[in-house]
C-alpha cells in the first residue's frame, strides 16, 4: 500500500499535490540554510560593514580580514580550536569504545540484573541535562579538584547513555547463530566482540560517531561552567571572548564560528555513507 494515492487519471490533482510538497521542501531547506548562508557571508563580508549592522543578502565586497582578526584578536585563539578538537576526538572515541562494549554486553551476554541495569539507564535518560550540572560540578570541583583541566572537559562525556542504547538495538538485530557458531570455533567473548561485533557494527558505530563529535564539539554550557582561563576554553567558549556590553565584533565571531563548523562539514561528509546507510536500516529492517 502507497503512502498516499498516485491520483492515476487525474494529472492535474496529482500536479497540484506535487507543486505544494516541492514549495514546502524548498522553504524548509531554505530556511535550514540561510544561517549557515548568513555565517559564510558576514565572515567574507566587510568587518565595518557587518559592525555597522548593515545586514544584506549579498555583501559589497569579499574579504578575509574577518579571519585575520579572529587569529589575531587573542593569542589563545589556535588553543581554543585544539582544545575543542582534543576533547570532541577524546570523548567520540571514549563512546564509541564503551558504548560498543557495553551495548554487547546488554544484547548478546547473560547476567543477573541486565533488565533491571538497562532500565535504570533508560530512566537516567529522562533526566534533564541542566539538572545534572550543578552536582556534576560540584563533584569535579570539590571532590576532585579537576576544574579547568582536559580531564574535567572529557570525563563527563566519557560515554553517553543514548549510545548505549543505539548500540545495544543494533546488536540485538545480529543474529545469535553467528556468534554461537564462534563459539564452537572456541572463540571466547572478546574475540566474538573484536572480530565478529565490532565488523558487523560499523554502521551503528560510523553514526554514533558523528553525533557524538558533532554535540562535543557544540557543548556550551559545560566548558563555559568548568574553566575559569582563557586557555582552556573551547571554540564555543571563546566565541563570547568577540562580545563586549556595548558592542560586538559580529564578522570575527562569524569567523570563528564558520572555521568551528568546518571539522563537522569534513567528518558528516567523510562518513556520509555510513551515516545514510544507518538512517535507513531500521526503515528496511523486517
Amino acid at each position: 500500500m502507497a503512502l498516499y494515492s498516485n491520483h492515476t487519471g487525474r494529472p492535474r490533482v496529482r500536479f497540484t499535490r506535487n507543486a505544494i510538497i516541492f514549495t514546502a521542501l524548498l522553504l524548509f531547506a531554505l530556511a535550514t540554510i540561510f544561517p549557515i548562508y548568513f555565517m559564510v557571508v558576514s565572515a567574507l563580508g566587510d568587518p565595518v560593514e557587518a559592525g555597522a549592522v548593515s545586514y544584506s543578502i549579498f555583501p559589497s565586497k569579499f574579504t578575509l580580514a574577518s579571519f585575520k582578526f579572529f587569529f589575531e584578536y587573542s593569542e589563545y585563539s589556535y588553543r581554543w580550536i585544539l582544545n575543542s578538537l582534543v576533547v570532541a576526538v577524546a570523548v567520540t572515541v571514549s563512546n564509541v569504545v564503551f558504548a560498543s562494549m557495553a551495548g554487547f554486553a546488554f544484547s548478546k551476554l547473560k547476567f543477573r540484573g541486565k533488565n533491571v541495569l538497562f532500565g535504570i539507564l533508560l530512566v537516567s535518560m529522562m533526566i534533564p541535562y541542566q539538572v545534572t550540572q550543578v552536582p556534576l560540578y560540584i563533584l569535579m570541583v570539590n571532590i576532585f579538584e579537576l576544574q579547568n583541566t582536559y580531564r574535567a572537559l572529557i570525563l563527563p562525556g566519557i560515554v553517553t547513555v543514548y549510545n548505549i542504547f543505539l548500540a545495544k538495538q543494533f546488536m540485538s538485530s545480529i543474529p545469535n547463530e553467528i556468534l554461537e557458531s564462534a563459539k564452537m570455533e572456541g572463540c571466547n567473548q572478546f574475540t566474538i566482540y573484536m572480530k565478529i561485533i565490532l565488523p558487523l557494527s560499523k554502521t551503528v558505530l560510523a553514526v554514533m560517531a558523528i553525533l557524538t563529535f558533532m554535540d562535543s564539539w557544540n557543548t556550551f554550557f559545560w566548558p563555559l561552567l568548568i574553566t575559569n582561563s582563557m586557555e582552556m576554553q573551547t571554540i564555543q567558549v571563546g566565541l563570547k571572548n568577540f562580545r563586549f556590553a556595548n558592542t560586538t565584533y559580529i564578522a570575527p565571531m562569524m569567523a570563528g564560528a564558520a572555521i568551528s563548523a568546518l571539522p563537522m562539514f569534513i567528518l558528516f561528509f567523510s562518513l556520509q555513507k555510513y551515516f545514510l546507510e544507518g538512517v535507513t536500516v531500521g526503515a528496511v529492517k523486517g
